[in-house]
């Protein structure tokens, strides 16, 4: 599960810049390849996927199949290495901590 998480982390990076203020080609390029590079893509995909980004670059705007494959690769992990690279518990987890919470403490 090591793996997935850490894939989920750079899936949460990838969004997180994308998302932001400062879109950051650069680190797009490097989850993108990072993630590909982990996943052990074919070559003919990982090719794929740079003349998308280097396509990205001289039209300014992100191509709609790294959003794709970003996607794919998302539904593909398990649940739980999403969440826990998301930083979302588990309702049990959080419940756990709302009851030891003991009323003296207030």
């Amino acid at each position: 599960m090591g793996g997935e998480v850490y894939q989920a982390q750079i899936l949460r990076n990838f969004f997180d810049t994308i998302t932001g203020n400062d879109r950051n080609l650069t680190r797009i390029y490097m989850c993108v390849v990072s993630l590909a590079k982990i996943r052990m893509e074919p070559p003919e995909k990982f090719s794929f996927l740079i003349e998308q980004l280097r396509k990205s670059k001289q039209h300014k705007e992100l191509s709609v199949d790294i959003l794709d494959y970003m996607c794919d690769v998302a539904a593909q992990l398990e649940i739980a290495a999403v969440q826990t690279a998301f930083g979302v518990k588990e309702i049990g987890e959080i419940q756990q901590e709302f009851g030891s919470i003991s009323m003296d403490s207030l």
